[in-house]
């Protein structure tokens, strides 16, 4: 029994890095657990190297919530700020359920991963570290159902 379980573990790493690897858009991905509530003033925050300017890229938001979320919608309030100190702070509003209350992230059971785009076909301005804050912009102080929330830096493909 040992042997298959260790066979099957290894089997799954393997499945993993293989994905990752074939993830060549990927400039950046990271995420933040939030946990059982996301409180009004925390904040997640993402350091991201750049040292690319020429190439156009896209910056999108991910999330993940369960099925408890009590709201189609999420608002955030995202900080961008450069490594010159320059910054850029946007309000998104991100849908995460239809009309009919059906969840649009992909998922199954009870979690739901969803993507939105910030920033598309860009180019950033500097190289540098560049300093991005997610915050939740609901009217409720602590936010439940919403349990990883992060940024995605991917190159765009412009043929």
């Amino acid at each position: 029994m040992k042997t298959i379980r260790n066979i099957a573990l290894l089997a799954a790493g393997a499945l993993l890095i293989s994905l990752a690897s074939c993830d060549k858009q990927r400039v950046y991905e990271g995420s933040k657990a939030i946990g059982s509530v996301w409180s009004k003033d925390s904040l997640a925050r993402f350091e991201v190297n750049i040292d690319d300017t020429l190439t156009t890229q896209s910056v999108y938001v991910t999330m993940r919530n369960s099925s408890s979320y009590p709201f189609r919608n999420v608002y955030l309030f995202v900080t961008t700020v450069a490594p010159s100190g320059a910054y850029v702070r946007d309000t998104m509003e991100c849908y995460l359920a239809d009309d009919t209350g059906r969840w649009l992230g992909k998922g199954f059971a009870k979690y739901w991963d969803s993507r939105f785009a910030m920033r598309k076909n860009v180019k950033f301005p500097e190289k540098g570290t560049y300093t991005f804050t997610i915050q939740q912009g609901m009217r409720l102080e602590e936010l439940p159902g919403i349990h990883d929330v992060g940024i995605r830096i991917e190159r765009v493909n412009l043929k």
